[in-house]
């Protein structure tokens, strides 16, 4: 029987192997390499925070689960571990091969036992002044008081030995990284430069804190408890929909635990005295032996020296050859679409947008969607002023976006206080589309700008995601734009919609009528095709109608970054279906969406992936790409993805992210940069 369907975890965790593949490829740079890293276990803590602390949960209905979810959560479990411990022995070999290229660069990784006595003194003083005063040990003898880990925080487990015995004395050490980062970098020495982790710092001075136990060695062990990230948001009409979510925050942060990872070379008697005092059941919560170091995400932010950094130069974003930088934005855009493509071209043309709306007289309101922002935004900055000069602004902020939530209120209430009308989206969906637009008053009549994107308004984020955003004025789009502002100002007032996409009301049945549309045309012998580039595609009704379009003769070809539950390629289900992702410097964001439509291809930007809660449980929009000109730099683009064999490698039934082999190299994100490059000279 053929496998109609791949498991999205484990698709998940291909997704993942694959960031690991970029750590251990020589052609990347030893900074870069780090990077990813750091991100491949990011990625892994929200994986754990979220997808198997789901699965545990399912797996607690027993039958009903497989109904739920078409599998066996506790199969699915087992082969997560199974495909987890491989990847963490990749991780391992990769990271002590990295260990290895740094000390030939003259940069050393030392631990606790490596100190020279001019280091030590350094250490030492560095410990006394700055991190001490940070650590306040958690006594585990006696008392009934169960110590509470937080969420994902990094602990030294400490036991206290004396040689002639005794029972030993135990205590538990937040690391602080919070406040003072997890890396500390010595000064050179010899030529050499030296890097420690914040816990080797610790238990090198550990004595200095437990003098009165009159101790004869002390053994200190990582370890990290990961919990059920889930919000549980209630429907207690008397309390705000804010205050709700903080509840909620606050209740995350005692969530279930899902799994403790602890140092290897911790003693079963001293593991069992954790287990039994930090009151953790064995049969919800997986005991995970791991590294000395945990909590490698921190490599994200190992320090930056000057040998280490790649070679940026030629890859700053680009100017838009379509954009005055010395005129009005809003003279651009109403002369034709335009079409921006970060990071490979400049973010700030977004910040200009809102910039010169808050200072335009003519401009009388602006409206704008807001997912995730930038620690300081100058979004939020441009919100705010514009309110200052007597704007009407209305900001939608998602409270609900995993893991920004806290932010997120910060900037609600920041917003509120300034003259900002903030909307908290709509009960039940999230708001998940990325939208801005401007009511311009233009020869007595209210004209409508508007800038509709694939990715979050997030400055930060707009330097390593490759997203497109759409300025235009066509009123086709913009009056439908306002009409899905409407709906979220007035919870589901809904209106009709001939050109926009907006789920859940016609998105994904639209999307149904196009593939039915290629199914149809290859059927009658026309050409029928289907380009779509996704974040993830799960959505099993979506993967049906594709099977049968495939079967139908329809070519269709997927980029999905993440996770892919189809199964291309597969005679007399999928043949007709080819699959790639791309795992490249810059995180592949966009969504893109071409239909052959009988020879008159019709383009689509999206914010939604192909999943249930995009197509049926979000806000998201869809916007039909209609200038001739912009229909040509996405064909472009496209094809510049496809052929990547580089950085692209193929989803099959192997999930092994293989590449395939060609003599000449074509690594998309390069092109890109050179392609974008090219037309601005030439129009210059």
């Amino acid at each position: 029987m053929k496998k109609q369907f791949e498991n999205k975890e484990i698709s998940w965790l291909s997704f993942n192997g694959r960031v690991l593949q970029e750590a251990g490829d020589p052609t990347v740079s030893l900074m870069d390499r780090i990077k990813f890293l750091g991100i491949f276990s990011s990625n892994l803590d929200e994986f754990f925070r979220v997808r198997v602390a789901n699965l545990k949960r399912l797996a607690t209905l027993g039958k009903k689960a497989n109904a739920i979810v078409g599998t066996d959560p506790k199969k699915t479990l087992s082969k997560i571990q199974e495909t987890f411990l491989l990847q963490e022995d990749v991780f391992e070999a990769t990271y002590s091969q990295i260990l290895g290229e740094l000390r030939q660069k003259g940069i050393a990784v030392i631990d606790e036992e490596e100190v020279n006595a001019e280091q030590g003194e350094y250490v030492k003083n560095y410990f006394l002044q700055v991190v001490r005063p940070k650590l306040v040990p958690l006594m585990l003898d006696g008392g009934s008081t169960v110590p509470h880990l937080k969420d994902g925080s990094l602990y030294l487990a400490i036991r206290l030995l004396k040689n002639r015995g005794g029972k030993p004395k135990h205590a538990l050490i937040e690391v602080p990284t919070a406040s003072l980062g997890r890396f500390v970098t010595l000064p050179v020495c010899r030529d050499s430069q030296c890097i420690m982790f914040l816990e080797d710092v610790i238990r090198n001075c550990l004595g200095s804190i437990f003098t009165i136990f009159n101790h004869d060695r002390i053994e200190a062990y990582s370890l990290k408890l990961t919990r059920d990230a889930e919000l549980g948001v209630d429907d207690d009409l008397s309390e705000s929909y804010m205050h709700k979510i903080s509840k909620s925050i606050k209740g995350r942060k005692s969530g279930t635990p899902v799994h403790l990872i602890y140092d290897r070379r911790i003693s079963s008697d001293f593991l069992k005295l954790l287990v039994t005092k930090l009151q953790l059941k064995k049969d919800n919560c997986d005991l995970i032996p791991g590294r000395k170091y945990l909590n490698l995400k921190d490599l994200m932010s190992f320090p930056k020296l000057d040998m280490l950094s790649p070679n940026e130069a030629g890859t700053a974003p680009l100017a838009h050859r379509d954009f005055d930088s010395n005129g009005s934005i809003f003279k651009d855009i109403r002369e034709k679409d335009i079409l921006l493509h970060y990071p490979y071209q400049r973010f700030e043309y977004v910040i200009d947008f809102l910039r010169e709306a808050a200072i335009d007289p003519k401009v009388t309101a602006i409206r704008m969607t807001l997912y995730r922002v930038a620690k300081d935004s100058n979004v939020i900055n441009a919100l705010i002023n514009a309110a200052k000069n007597g704007k009407s602004v209305t900001a939608v902020v998602e409270l609900k976006a995993r893991f920004d939530e806290e932010p997120n209120i910060y900037w609600a209430e920041k917003l509120q206080e300034e003259g900002v009308k903030v909307i908290h989206g709509v009960p039940g969906l999230k708001v998940h589309g990325k939208l801005i637009l401007i009511t311009r008053r233009e020869k007595r009549a209210d004209v409508l700008y508007a800038n509709i994107g694939t990715g979050n308004f997030h400055e930060a984020t707009a330097r390593i995601y490759s997203d497109h955003g759409l300025f235009t004025a066509n009123s086709s789009i913009t009056k439908e734009l306002q009409k899905v502002f409407g709906l979220i100002e007035n919870n589901y007032k809904r209106g009709s919609f001939r050109h926009l996409l907006v789920s859940p009301f016609n998105l994904r049945q639209k999307f149904v009528k196009l593939i039915n549309a290629e199914i149809k045309n290859a059927q009658n012998g026309q050409k029928a095709f289907i380009i779509v580039k996704l974040n993830n595609l799960v959505d099993k009704a979506i993967i049906t109608k594709l099977y049968q379009a495939s079967q139908a003769g329809v070519k269709i070809k997927l980029m999905v970054r993440g996770m892919c539950a189809l199964v291309p390629n597969v005679k007399g289900m999928s043949e007709n279906i080819a699959a790639k992702r791309i795992v490249d410097r810059f995180l592949e964001h966009t969504r893109l969406l071409v239909f052959c439509s009988a020879g008159d291809p019709k383009y689509y930007l999206s914010s939604a992936d192909w999943m249930y809660r995009n197509l049926d449980r979000r806000i998201e929009v869809a916007c039909p790409l209609y200038d001739k000109a912009i229909q040509g730099e996405i064909k472009q683009f496209l094809e510049i993805q496809w052929a990547d064999n580089v950085k692209a490698t193929w989803i099959d039934q192997k999930s092994n992210n293989e590449v395939a082999p060609d003599e000449r190299k074509v690594r998309a994100q390069d092109v890109l940069y050179e392609y974008n490059k090219a037309r601005l000279q030439k129009e210059c």
